[in-house]
């Protein structure tokens, strides 16, 4: 039989974790994933209190201590993920098996590297289970409609993109030969982070020119910007108006094997690795 068509066994204590873990339709299954996102949003709420010199000077020890506690929680709850899926690959190269991973390592490396603890904030990606766990997948299939929008306009986006870093580099030079240094364009990438500022409407106010040329080059400039800003909305917006807007809604069903979820109704076969479900 094929590595990927092995299941989780049914019985035992393998399975039995397996179904609380990756499962929602049991109390248990479901009680398992809300106490997990309760202590998600414990846990990034401790890191970003941490980052409040006030409260960490007072408060420093206990939120590091909690963070330690949840952060062997967690690791602990990625052993039985890793070792209740019947391919301990494929779940390791998924997104959310990657991203369970991730919100492990900056508290170990904090042991090495001073601060890095406040990278454990990726965690927050985790609460993307809310809607599994609250059987919200209609939001999961829309997720999936707008990542297909933009697969779809990535070629146009692609030309508009160019388009625009061409232009911000032609008008960064022209400010670089109207301004020169005297009114901070030192240099050409200096007036192409202007010009890149500029179109893109931010405006920090550190750069700007002092001569009628560059001030009339900077209204052309933000015109221009004002008329692109709406491209790429309208180009993945146009692709969402083409998508299927019949598809049937996914279900919270889990792949035993690769533990995926938003399969259609009707599905048999897991979608991404095709293990009967």
């Amino acid at each position: 039989m094929h590595p990927l068509e092995d299941k989780p066994p049914n019985g035992g204590l393998r399975g039995a974790l397996h179904e609380v873990i990756f499962g929602v339709h049991t109390p248990a299954g479901a009680g398992f994933d809300i106490g997990l996102l309760i202590a998600i949003l414990l846990s990034v709420t401790c890191v970003v209190l941490e980052s409040v010199p006030r409260i960490e000077a007072e408060y420093g020890g206990a939120l590091r201590a909690a963070e330690w506690v949840f952060t062997i929680l967690f690791t602990i709850e990625y052993g039985l993920r890793l070792w209740t899926v019947a391919h301990t690959k494929s779940y390791a190269l998924s997104f959310l098996g990657i991203v369970d991973l991730l919100s492990l390592l900056p508290t170990y490396f904090s042991v090495i590297f001073s601060g890095s603890q406040s990278l454990a904030v990726v965690r927050g990606i985790r609460l993307l289970r809310v809607f599994r766990v609250l059987k919200l997948v209609r939001f999961v299939h829309e997720g999936f409609g707008l990542m297909s929008a933009i697969k779809a306009s990535r070629q146009k986006i692609t030309v508009f993109v160019s388009a625009m870093l061409c232009t911000a580099v032609i008008s960064g030079t022209l400010m670089y030969l109207i301004e020169g240094g005297g009114a901070g364009f030192t240099s050409i990438p200096t007036s192409v982070y202007w010009a890149v500022v500029t179109m893109t409407t931010v405006g920090y106010g550190d750069l700007s020119p002092a001569t009628t040329a560059g001030r009339l080059l900077s209204v052309v400039l933000m015109i221009f910007g004002y008329s692109l800003i709406v491209v790429p909305t309208g180009i993945v917006s146009a692709e969402l108006a083409r998508g299927d807007t019949l598809t049937p809604q996914p279900t919270t069903t889990v792949c035993p094997q690769c533990s995926v979820t938003g399969h259609p109704p009707d599905a048999v076969y897991c979608r991404v690795c095709g293990t009967p479900l």
